[in-house]
């Protein structure tokens, strides 16, 4: 089970937002906001990844044996805290696990001695980008694109799916998983 924290806007996302799609910078900030905020939810679902970083958990199996980290790219690994049936969760000490985190962003984590530990719950900082100003521009343009059409049909529920040109932006981008 993976969470993210939630991600907050920042002005640079939203002045550029405000720019591209001509709005005024007085009225419907939360429309555009939350426009916005979807895109970049679509635009993570779409390419597997997420853009900005920010710190997620996931709870995994403290059984033996390599887990698949769900959230990419990882930048790091915080903590590791075991979860046990009954009684409270505790941190595991750093030589009771064991990570790796691969040239991609891909990571997976191994409990090499989870005590009374049933399960681990990982936190961890993931992201591709340190903020909106330093993801690459395509993937900037790309979900501008889609904050765009969100922004433009928010009261239109008969309006056709995101425009191709920003699937096509978010293409290259695109990891794609073996199950």
């Amino acid at each position: 089970m993976l969470s993210l924290d939630p991600l907050g806007l920042d002005s640079a996302m939203l002045d550029e937002a405000r720019a591209y799609v001509r709005a005024d910078p007085s009225e419907d900030d939360p429309s555009l906001s939350a426009a916005v905020l979807a895109a970049i939810g679509h635009a993570e679902q779409f390419t597997r990844m997420v853009l900005i970083r920010r710190t997620a958990r996931e709870v995994i199996s403290a059984c033996s044996g390599w887990h698949i980290i769900a959230a990419a790219p990882v930048q790091s690994m915080i903590s590791v805290a075991g979860i046990p049936a009954e009684g409270p969760v505790f941190t595991l000490a750093t030589d009771a696990w064991e990570a790796k985190i691969g040239s991609r962003g891909d990571a997976y984590v191994r409990i090499k001695r989870p005590g009374i530990a049933g399960r681990a719950e990982i936190t961890l900082t993931v992201g591709l980008a340190e903020n909106w100003s330093s993801l690459p521009e395509v993937l900037r343009l790309g979900v501008l694109r889609l904050a765009a059409h969100f922004y433009a049909h928010r009261d239109d529920p008969n309006a056709d799916g995101p425009p191709a040109a920003a699937r096509a932006l978010l293409l290259p981008w695109r990891r794609m998983r073996v199950n």
